[in-house]
């Protein structure tokens, strides 16, 4: 039973800001060590005062820490050819990701499997499955919010599951619930990445330009999954149209399209962080519109 969990908090709503990561080893089914490191992100100094609601870390507190790349030969040592477990592992392994990629370092190989999706499958009755409600049914006490104390609340998790199944490895632990860990390749990874984040493709059509058009020449992002088209197909219509195509929330951005949100990921309060970054410029007083998919469609 031997695995590396990890936690990531974030200074922004963007994917590559971390500062701050928790890492806890354990091997032969008991807990190594747990290490912590504060980051100096590239987004400093701009905290979304969102994020620091939610960890407590301003930027006068990474003012003099490392940068990640700084670090990441410290960090790699726990994550090169392990296998790594978060909750809700698609936001940690999406920062992970992202912040390789602004560093243009390479992804090592791992694995990786979520503690929150396993958590359903072993209790599918419970009302919640966010790591502060599991760790207290089950007598896991830390201090929530900070990556260190929640790795290690998340390996807790894992071993206190073991407890009783008592399964030989974190394979065989996943299998036996039918959740299987992923493992990463990194040239398909940052093909996927290149793929899903390049909008320079998407060319309008000149014949379907419309000047007068709601659409027309602002900057329009979306979140979540559209239920009645894919989001290329979408931006499609928004290029054809003669609007702006962007992949993230700034102050430029005139128009965010909300679809459905995966709770898996942005949490119970159904808002991803584009959403929350839009809802914190405006009332700031920037002019962003927040359009449901259906206030989107209506407006094609």
């Amino acid at each position: 039973m031997d695995f590396v969990s990890i936690d990531f908090e974030t200074a922004t709503e963007e994917r590559f800001s971390p500062c701050e990561i928790g890492l806890t080893l354990v091997m032969d089914g008991k807990i190594q060590t747990t290490k912590s490191w504060l980051i100096k992100p590239i987004t400093y100094p701009r905290f979304n005062h969102f994020n620091v609601s939610i960890h407590g870390i301003t930027a006068n507190d990474v003012a003099f820490k490392p940068t990640f790349n700084e670090i990441w030969p410290e960090i790699s040592d726990f994550i090169n050819n392990k296998t790594l477990i978060a909750h809700n592992a698609q936001f940690d392994m999406s920062v992970l990701r992202n912040t390789l990629n602004k560093y243009e370092i390479d992804l090592p190989p791992f694995s990786y499997g979520c503690s929150y999706l396993l958590s359903k499958r072993i209790w599918p009755e419970l009302p919640s499955y966010n790591l502060k409600s599991l760790c207290s049914i089950n007598n896991i006490e830390f201090n929530h919010h900070r990556a260190g104390d929640d790795s290690r609340a998340c390996a807790s998790l894992i071993l206190k599951v073991n407890e009783d199944i008592k399964t030989k490895s974190i394979e065989e632990l996943y299998g036996r619930y039918n959740q299987f860990l992923r493992s990463v390749d990194d040239k398909i990874e940052r093909a996927n990445a290149k793929k899903r984040s390049d909008l320079s493709f998407i060319i309008g059509d000149p014949a379907k330009l419309n000047a007068s058009h709601f659409f027309h020449n602002k900057s329009i992002v979306f979140t979540g999954k559209l239920s009645s088209m894919d989001r290329k197909a979408a931006q499609k219509y928004v290029a054809d149209i003669g609007g702006i195509n962007a992949d993230r929330v700034t102050k430029s951005t005139n128009i965010l399209v909300v679809g459905q949100q995966d709770f898996r990921v942005v949490g119970e309060d159904g808002l991803s962080n584009k959403q929350e970054y839009a809802i914190q410029l405006k009332s700031e007083g920037c002019d962003i519109e927040i359009l449901s998919e259906y206030d989107f469609l209506n407006c094609l």
